[in-house]
């Protein structure tokens, strides 16, 4: 392959583990057919193209309107954005990457998300989704025709290898609810296993779980790494809507996992994370990747497996030919 400059927007995705536009533009940089240069659309942090009227034109750019971009990155082949800001571009082709599902949702078509892909895909701008699943709900959705979206896992980036974790770590999105109906046993498992309950998730659940009087450690999202380097078991507790990297990065760590049994975990997750079918199977699922030291030994090798195809370098691979392939259909 020929080699290409991208413009890659290091405002993108910002999962609670890392910045995965900035661990896909550290792999991308380690590739021959890639030259890379950084901007930035929601921050002022350091980047190698400073975009102008960025605070001024930002509310539109949120809704894919206001003026292009192409003349701030002059000699970019091919744009690639995975934020909430989409600035328009009129000849530089744009990549647009989606992991979350949330404001494409019936509840939620009134929301500017799903008119902002709308306005980029009538421009030519090519979706990418994080599973096969998750692009057939984002096909069906925008109506997008075949060559109109790609399928393109994340990078997740590697954590510390956990060893001698002793916490039960439950990771919280849009599960409140039900997380508060198992807070309980959760509790009492700990107590039982002399451990502590650890709770990751946003700052609503922080005051819901003061509310109900939760005996638990709750940590911030920004905090999850810290998180998983103690977990001895992971239960990931997510409505299915985001692409779950919480989960992937714990069992990337080693750390047995267990997981709502979605479609999209199912195709990312199945044969390493434990999937959780019904309710009742949680306690006792739980007891066994706890104390069952053989059960614990294959999860953490399948979970190890699994998260090297989400590694920076593996899926920056694929990115790479997605690019080449875009600009050639372009020309």
């Amino acid at each position: 392959m020929s080699k290409i400059v991208i413009g890659l927007d290091l405002d993108g995705s910002l999962e609670s583990l890392t910045n995965s536009m900035r661990e896909l533009s550290e792999a991308l940089a380690q590739r021959p057919t890639c030259e890379l240069v950084t901007f930035r659309t929601r921050s002022s942090a350091p980047s190698d193209v400073r975009l102008r009227g960025r605070r001024f034109w930002g509310p539109l750019w949120r809704r894919s309107l206001g003026p292009t971009i192409d003349k701030q990155l002059a000699g970019v082949d091919v744009v690639h954005v995975a934020g909430v800001v989409t600035p328009p571009t009129t000849d530089i082709p744009l990549i647009i990457s989606v992991d979350d599902l949330r404001p494409l949702r019936d509840d939620a078509r009134t929301q500017q998300r799903l008119h902002q892909l709308e306005r980029a895909v009538r421009r030519g701008a090519k979706i990418v989704a994080s599973s096969r699943t998750a692009a057939h709900e984002v096909q069906d959705v925008l109506g997008l025709q075949r060559e109109q979206f790609a399928v393109v896992r994340p990078p997740v980036g590697s954590l510390p290898r956990t060893t001698d974790g002793k916490r039960l770590v439950v990771n919280v999105t849009g599960q409140v609810d039900r997380f508060l109906m198992f807070a309980s046993q959760f509790a009492a498992f700990a107590s039982e296993h002399h451990a502590d309950l650890v709770v990751v998730g946003s700052s609503a659940l922080a005051t819901r779980l003061r509310e109900a009087r939760v005996p638990a450690t709750f940590l911030h999202r920004s905090h999850a790494a810290d998180a998983i380097a103690h977990a001895r078991v992971v239960i990931n507790m997510t409505d299915g809507a985001r692409f779950p990297a919480f989960a992937i990065a714990a069992l990337g760590a080693g750390v047995p996992t267990m997981t709502r049994d979605t479609a999209i975990n199912r195709e990312l997750l199945s044969g390493a994370a434990q999937l959780i079918t019904d309710d009742s199977e949680i306690m006792p699922m739980l007891t066994a990747l706890w104390e069952d030291e053989a059960r614990r030994a294959i999860a953490t090798t399948a979970g190890l497996h699994r998260a090297f195809d989400f590694a920076p370098a593996q899926v920056a691979s694929i990115y790479d030919t997605l690019y080449h392939d875009v600009l050639r259909s372009r020309a």
